[in-house]
């Protein structure tokens, strides 16, 4: 089953899990307590390590904002006389 993990709560569970790792867990054992895989969690860590919430929300609206299609800017309607 897929679950599909909102900025904010990616980067609690990084946070969390940074606990976990200080208190002698090894990397396996947060996942597991986690509920994600090594590979999720080593990407979130690459992608997401040492944002904060904010700065997550700000990297998606800027996301959102690059996939839409660029528009032409042009001086205005082109004339058909000569």
């Amino acid at each position: 089953m897929k679950k599909k993990h909102s900025g904010p709560q990616i980067v609690a569970k990084l946070r969390q899990a940074d606990i976990l790792i200080g208190q002698g867990k090894t990397v396996p054992e947060v996942c597991r307590d986690l509920e994600v895989s090594e590979q999720t969690y080593c990407r979130w860590r690459q992608k997401y390590g040492g944002m904060s919430p904010d700065m997550v929300k700000q990297l998606r609206s800027l996301q959102k904002e690059n996939k839409r299609p660029r528009e032409t800017f042009s001086p205005g309607p082109a004339k058909k006389g000569y």
